[in-house]
């Protein structure tokens, strides 16, 4: 499935989209995927996205089953 994308102009301070570019390349990915994952968090931001209860509740489970490993782990 394919998704819908649309092109778009805008400007942005060069030593920002500097950055960005470093960061898709270090990460070996394309620019806009970056800016579309940085748009998405900040909408969620914005928006009040919300919380993920099921990995909070993941984690929770997991240190109460794992603990004695984790500190074993830690030293």
């Amino acid at each position: 499935m394919s998704i819908a994308r649309e092109k778009f102009a805008t400007q942005v301070d060069s030593a920002l989209l500097d950055s960005v570019r470093k960061l898709a390349k270090s990460e070996g990915r394309q620019i806009q995927a970056v800016v579309e994952d940085a748009l998405r968090d900040h909408l969620d931001a914005k928006n009040g996205a919300p919380d993920r209860e099921h990995v909070m509740a993941a984690y929770l489970k997991s240190t109460a089953r794992f603990s004695g490993l984790y500190k074993k782990l830690a030293q």
